[in-house]
């Protein structure tokens, strides 16, 4: 198996996610967002995570992106 150079840093529902990636790229981050859902939509499938997107960042980047993904995290808790 291949190695990756990318982390998942979050797993969560499309409104965080998209709060994260938002501040992610406002800093010169793309991250990679991973959707079975609407991947399993595509292929006919159906799922029972509705809603789930996971977030990948470079390994580069993780020291940066990290304490954004727990900012908004702890904004939402809050």
């Amino acid at each position: 198996m291949e190695e990756s150079n990318y982390i998942k840093i979050y797993t969560g529902n499309f409104i965080i996610t998209q709060l994260i990636v938002d501040k992610l790229q406002a800093i010169g981050i793309n991250p990679v967002i991973k959707d079975e859902t609407e991947s399993a939509r595509l292929g006919g499938f159906g799922t029972f995570n509705q809603g789930t997107q996971e977030i990948y960042v470079n390994n580069d980047e993780l020291d940066a992106a990290v304490p954004i993904v727990e900012s908004v995290t702890a904004e939402m808790q809050a």
